[in-house]
């Protein structure tokens, strides 16, 4: 990849980690994710499932529906999404469904990744639709934020349970 091309994708990838920030802030898991066509966002979102008591509120699905509703289609043909971790295979599904054209990523997910870690819905040959697929952009910078995040979790309730002795 050349680095024209590359620090496009850090642009973006920068925007999508500064929505996982607002799901850090939110005590979420910090994910967020952007839809961009034609070098405009057209929908944005970061995690919710724990404020919204909604198990779909990842932020490639709020990304999608937000996007979705700006183009007025439920498909969003020639779009890149922008996502800080790999999605899962819920997300992966709706992106198939939604024709997404490439979707990049940061963080790679060793435990439920559906882009190639643990499985690869997205260019599955059953399906009729393949999304290109860009893994590892500003890895380092997506990983650290879900490390860091997880550590002060741990912590948290590492603390609970002493003080509840």
């Amino acid at each position: 990849m050349n680095n024209e091309f590359q620090n496009h994708h850090d642009d973006w990838m920068r925007s999508a980690i500064a929505l996982a920030q607002k799901a850090e802030q939110a005590n979420e898991i910090p994910v967020g994710a952007i839809v961009v066509k034609q070098g405009e966002i057209i929908g944005q979102g970061w995690n919710q499932p724990i404020q919204t008591h909604n198990p779909a509120a990842h932020a490639e699905v709020l990304a999608l529906q937000q996007a979705a509703h700006h183009l007025r289609n439920y498909r969003t043909v020639d779009t890149t999404l922008y996502v800080t971790l790999e999605p899962c295979a819920m997300c992966a599904g709706l992106i198939v469904h939604a024709r997404v054209t490439t979707v990049v990523f940061g963080a790679f997910d060793a435990k439920t990744g559906a882009a190639g870690s643990v499985m690869n819905v997205l260019q599955h040959p059953s399906l009729n639709h393949q999304v290109n697929i860009i893994g590892g952009v500003l890895e380092q910078e997506c990983s650290q934020l879900l490390s860091d995040f997880f550590k002060r979790r741990r912590a948290e309730k590492k603390a609970l349970k002493t003080r509840l002795q």
